[in-house]
């Protein structure tokens, strides 16, 4: 799931961004001051940061010059209630992925986020991985599963869905998460198209007790080794 750290002191704002973005399947850590934030920062692994500009103690540029110390690359949203030209320039300057100004829409900051991890994504390098499931080895790089007797070329599609079971094994990985991830969309014929990839998967390991593919209702799948 996507970790993403929310530094905002206005907390009526703060408490609606954090469950409105945990409803959409973001994990969402809010923060009512810079120094709290950076503290934060510094403890957890985050994938994007949305920072207040103004706030008590420290505000949000020095936090993210603060972030940019520790991670370069880490994304970085800025909000404010200002839409000074120098101070979009000033917060791009620092190494901002964004600039959103209030009031704004929730949907506005939800579509920015989903593409600024989707540029994040394509620019990731790929890193082939091995995973061992019971029997069976699954190369992310020739997309094979095989065990010494078996061997299964998996379509891209199916090779995807499976890197994410394996990357989240026994835990779960939640159903919009995926849709966005390999689909970028979570649609209705897009969800029933990953329950197709879902049942194909489970035939693969229909000889291998040790392996097991959950539905878990209401929240996604769970790969269970």
């Amino acid at each position: 799931m996507v970790k993403i750290l929310l530094a905002e002191d206005e907390e009526n704002l703060g408490e609606m961004l954090k469950n409105y973005l945990n409803a959409k399947s973001y994990k969402t850590d809010l923060y009512e001051d810079g120094e709290k934030a950076f503290i934060g920062f510094c403890n957890n692994q985050y994938d994007l940061c949305i920072l207040d500009v103004m706030m008590p103690l420290k505000d949000g540029f020095t936090l993210a010059k603060e972030i940019r110390t520790v991670n370069k690359t880490v994304p970085i949203i800025f909000l404010t209630a200002r839409s000074m030209k120098d101070d979009v320039l000033e917060g791009f300057k620092i190494g901002a992925d964004d600039y959103i100004t209030k009031p704004f829409n929730m949907d506005e900051l939800l579509f920015r986020i989903e593409a600024i991890l989707r540029r994040v994504k394509t620019d990731a390098p790929f890193v082939p991985q091995v995973y061992t499931l019971g029997k069976y080895s699954f190369d992310t790089q020739k997309q094979v599963l095989q065990s010494e007797d078996t061997m299964h070329k998996l379509t891209t599609k199916e090779s995807e869905l499976l890197s994410l079971l394996c990357d989240n094994a026994n835990q779960v990985l939640e159903r919009n998460y995926a849709l966005k991830t390999i689909w970028e969309d979570d649609n209705y014929f897009n969800a029933r198209s990953m329950d197709v990839y879902i049942t194909k998967l489970r035939k693969y390991f229909k000889d291998e007790p040790e392996v097991e593919i959950l539905n878990v209702h209401g929240r996604g799948f769970k790969l269970v080794i």
